[in-house]
């Protein structure tokens, strides 16, 4: 109840134009860790081509055929952790919420890049992500897949702007 009454005084003291000051110290703790697993080396930045993706396929199938890329994992400690959580940071298309935007700089327009894991299952930019178990040693493949989806309004009047993109996500690893 105190609080709540020296909070209104405050506030009522901005809207009069007087001005206040408090200072207090902040303290910052933590424990620093070692990850329970290493990325595999070259695995830090991977790349995926989807070649040329002919308009009309997608004005009839409305996405591509998923691509598959892998994130490998080594040197596996699970003294440090038994699973690893997976999530995809990025600019997210605003048309299709849960898919990545291109990137600024695209020639292209009207489409995302979902991604997914092996079984199908949607992992949306930000908010989404996928858990899996962890093994000692060096065989933990975190397998994904990633398609191109036209967004609704670009299918609906045909309205996909052809040319180069490029669309960029950051993957970020928990373990547990």
């Amino acid at each position: 109840m105190n609080i709540k009454r020296n909070m209104s005084f405050a506030f009522g003291l901005w809207f009069l134009g007087a001005t206040a000051a408090f200072s207090a110290n902040v303290e910052f703790d933590g424990t620093l860790i070692e990850d329970a697993c290493d990325v595999y080396p070259g695995d830090e930045s991977i790349e995926l081509d989807f070649g040329t993706i002919v308009d009309k396929y997608l004005y009839l199938n409305t996405q591509t055929n998923s691509q598959p890329f892998t994130i490998r994992l080594i040197n596996c400690d699970l003294a440090l952790g038994h699973e690893v959580k997976v999530t995809f940071i990025g600019a997210e298309n605003s048309a299709l919420p849960g898919l990545l935007a291109l990137d600024a700089g695209s020639q292209a327009t009207g489409v995302a890049v979902g991604i997914e894991s092996i079984s199908g299952a949607a992992i949306k930019i930000n908010s989404g992500s996928y858990t899996q178990g962890l093994y000692t040693g060096n065989n933990n493949d975190l397998r994904f897949q990633a398609y191109v989806r036209a967004e609704p309004v670009a299918l609906q009047n045909k309205s996909i702007v052809l040319g180069s993109w490029a669309a960029s996500a950051t993957f970020k690893l928990d373990y547990e």
